[in-house]
């Protein structure tokens, strides 16, 4: 019986361990989201009506390094999840 219940606790806390690393993920998934909508109102204010040719190249630049950098934060959060996951620890 006492056995049974050590194996429910482990579990209970595998459980709560993967909440709060799925917690920790979609917050760092919304403070990005809120990071990349900043960016796309500044990319907004930077268009100015110039030149219609202007436009697009100046915003694909700025495009790509903006989702350069969003990717090199995903890698680095899918890093910190797979070295925190719950069976790293048996």
């Amino acid at each position: 019986m006492l056995k049974q219940l050590d194996v429910k606790d482990q579990q209970i806390a595998n459980l709560q361990q993967s909440l709060d690393q799925q917690q920790q993920l979609q917050l760092e998934t919304v403070a990005e989201n809120r990071q990349l909508k900043k960016h796309v109102r500044k990319l907004s204010g930077l268009l100015e009506p110039s030149s219609p040719t202007q436009k697009p190249k100046a915003i694909n630049k700025e495009l790509k390094r903006e989702v350069a950098e969003s990717n090199k934060g995903q890698e680095r959060i899918h890093k910190n999840k797979t070295n925190k996951s719950w069976w790293h620890f048996w």
